[in-house]
């Protein structure tokens, strides 16, 4: 008897074939098979979806092609994974297809079925070869009385938990006491640890392999972008048949395959990195909290600056009056009684022009290295200057492809595009008018490295070496290995100055470290975005809690963090001089409750790509012509628009207006009500796609549930 399945495919974007397609078999293969079948010319990985109960009628002709053959060997997907894959595809506005193969590690959807069953004994002759090697169990470190607590409510509750805590203060060990808990009272049990940049992985997996070595090598996992298509295969097969019971990850990692999944932790819960921004646009944060809730996983949300969503969301352990989704469990205090960094702000109002390093904080952190403590040095831009320009005519080194400018990247004489790539050599004379006086425009990290090895040129260590100050950031990282060789120089003590951008302020347990300096913090105290002093805040606070972890150090010397701004009285620089989350989150979230933006309210964009701004424009203004018509249709169904109306605002320019001679336009869509907003999108993507027909000038479309920028 011959049987009609629909099977998933990875189809394009925006072909309109979002739903599965029906393929003929002569087996019945269960929901969650991957098969391979033909599509086109093509033969293609597919995920068979659910059962059909009576098959549609087919158009008289129509004949069904067959599947090709199942992946034998790989157990159907979970019924939980794919409604997590559904969940994901309705709410943020993809296909499902799309969603539930892009999560796939890329070699197995390439992997015909003889191949796939060489993989699977080649991994099962290597796990047998390394099944007897048994390591003994770790000693545990003593835990705090506020860890204690925290472990205690876990136990007694089912979450999920906004684990509110200080740098410093011992979250780390929280997951790991949480993980070997659960795992231990079930011997097929799965964690999931999340962190939002692969450069924070690595020391996390060897923080958790010296933890949990008597399990087994196979028993922990890493999956992330950086690994090679045959660690990602590897890693995700391990997972799928359960032999991995602890799996470190990025965002991509929520959509693994864990059969047997208990726990789910996002730590730095508040990062925007867990949001992606290509593809489907969905938050891995938020889905940890809907899968956790799908398959009985508890959740654990930790931050020492929780998103204000979160953090909206949550209440009190203790408090039963207040509603709020997550219980919040606090740990203010730091490890070993060290002490939060004592904050200083320098006005430079009041320094001369042009200072890079003020003097009080040059004379500090000569102190420091001439005591053999560390120092940090954060500024959130790479490059030696953002911008290079002539006084004479005032060209500018504008990107001739994208609504930006070129950064002068001093090491290789470039100026270089960090939106499109394009690198042209820095000109000897202006471009314009013959100047061969260019002067620059701001500073980036490579003149901050240039300048401090100038300024601490005579000093030496104790040993009578010269002070070595390093630079960790994007150009800096570039080759594989390097991130990890440069943190380990900084964490053997080779490193006096550690000089770079964002990613150095978050994650790293720098023992070293007694003083970190933040320069040039004001441009977020202005932005247009709404969401850029929450950002400042956070980024601050991580980099403030770089130092002083050593108990020892920040108890004999002190620790420290300098602040240059040209706005020393902003609330916001109050605020982090206290250390006071709980008053800039109150202060933030009224601000927002008075003008309607989330967490009280939803928000979607429309952004649409063209060769021109008017084409892209264009075609926003018409989906938004159909999109009140739409509007129109709800109200006549009952839906409650006059207590929580739909606003559609105009088109308008990206901030980024063109990238890479691209054209780009945004369109907000906002609502008080979720429920009443995720009702319009879903009748109104069916629309965007009929009338990108007509609008043949647009490149790309792209719908964005909860954007994180605007």
């Amino acid at each position: 008897m011959t049987l009609q399945l629909p099977v998933l495919v990875q189809t394009p974007a925006h072909s309109n074939l979002g739903g599965a397609l029906s393929y003929e078999s002569d087996t019945a293969h269960p929901p969650g098979t991957l098969v391979r079948v033909p599509l086109g010319q093509r033969e293609i990985l597919g995920i068979v979806w659910d059962t059909l109960e009576e098959a549609p009628a087919l158009d008289p002709g129509v004949r069904l092609r067959s599947i090709a053959a199942p992946l034998d060997g790989v157990a159907p997907l979970t019924a939980a994974w794919r409604q997590l894959v559904q969940f994901a595809a309705q709410y943020y506005q993809r296909s499902a297809g799309e969603v539930a193969l892009a999560a796939l590690p890329p070699q197995l959807r390439e992997l015909t079925g003889e191949q796939m069953a060489r993989r699977l004994k080649k991994h099962q002759g290597a796990s047998a070869d390394k099944s007897s090697s048994t390591t003994e169990k770790s000693s545990l470190v003593a835990l705090t009385t506020e860890q204690q607590q925290v472990l205690g409510a876990m136990a007694d509750r089912t979450g999920p938990f906004l684990l509110f805590g200080n740098t410093g203060s011992g979250k780390t060990e929280v997951y790991l006491r949480r993980v070997e808990a659960l795992l231990s009272q079930d011997a097929e049990a799965q964690a999931l640890l999340m962190v939002p940049e692969i450069n924070l992985t690595p020391q996390l997996e060897a923080r958790v392999r010296e933890r949990f070595q008597h399990w087994g090598e196979e028993a922990i996992v890493s999956m992330h972008s950086g690994m090679t298509p045959a660690q990602r295969l590897r890693s995700w097969l391990l997972a799928h048949t359960g032999r991995a019971r602890i799996v470190l990850g990025t965002r991509m990692a929520i959509f693994a395959s864990l059969p047997r999944l208990r726990l789910i932790v996002v730590d730095e819960e508040h990062d925007p990195s867990y949001k992606q921004q290509e593809g489907a646009r969905y938050s891995a944060r938020d889905l940890a909290v809907y899968r956790g809730r799908l398959e009985q996983a508890q959740v654990i949300l930790g931050s020492a600056t929780p998103s204000l969503e979160s953090w909206h969301q949550s209440r009190s352990a203790t408090d039963t009056d207040r509603g709020g989704r997550y219980i919040r469990l606090n740990m203010p205090s730091r490890i070993g009684a060290g002490s939060l960094p004592r904050v200083r702000r320098v006005d430079m109002n009041h320094q001369p022009r042009k200072t890079i390093f003020s003097a009080p904080l040059l004379q500090a952190i000569r102190e420091r290295v001439a005591r053999q403590e560390q120092v940090l040095i954060l500024l959130n831009r790479r490059g030696y200057a953002p911008v290079l320009h002539c006084a004479e005519c005032g060209w500018k080194s504008a990107c001739s492809h994208c609504s930006a400018f070129r950064v002068f990247h001093k090491l290789d004489r470039t100026l270089r595009c960090h939106h499109c790539g394009f690198t042209q050599r820095v000109p000897r004379q202006c471009p314009a008018c013959g100047n061969a006086d260019l002067g620059m425009f701001g500073r980036g990290t490579e003149q901050l490295e240039e300048q401090m090895t100038q300024l601490l040129g005579d000093s030496v260590r104790a040993d009578g070496a010269g002070l070595r100050i390093a630079r960790i950031d994007a150009d800096s990282t570039r080759l594989k290995g390097a991130l990890e060789q440069q943190l380990a120089q900084v964490h053997s003590g080779e490193v006096d100055v550690l000089i770079g951008t964002q990613m150095i302020a978050k994650g790293h347990d720098f023992r070293r470290v007694t003083l970190v300096a933040a320069l040039d913090p004001d441009g977020a105290l202005f932005s247009s975005d709404f969401r850029a002093p929450e950002r400042l805040f956070s980024l601050l606070m991580q980099a403030a809690g770089r130092a002083g972890r050593d108990a020892r150090l920040s108890l004999a010397q002190g620790c420290e963090m300098w602040v240059q701004t040209s706005h020393p009285t902003h609330p916001l620089f109050d605020a982090l001089k206290q250390h006071d989350y709980v008053s800039f989150a109150e202060q933030q979230l009224k601000e927002r409750q008075l003008a309607g933006m989330p967490p009280f309210s939803a928000q979607a964009l429309v952004r649409a790509e063209a060769r021109t701004q008017e084409a892209a424009q264009a075609y926003l203004s018409a989906v938004r012509e159909a999109g009140e018509e739409i509007v129109q249709g709800l109200q006549a169904e009952g839906f409650p628009l006059e207590s929580a109306p739909l606003s559609l605002y105009p088109a308008v320019p990206m901030s980024l207006q063109r990238v890479a001679n691209v054209e780009r336009a945004q369109m907000l869509v906002e609502c008080p009500s979720r429920p009443v907003l995720q009702a319009f999108l879903a009748r109104w993507h069916a629309q965007l796609h009929a009338i990108r027909a007509s609008h043949r000038q647009v490149i790309r479309w792209a719908i964005d549930v909860d954007p994180l920028s605007i």
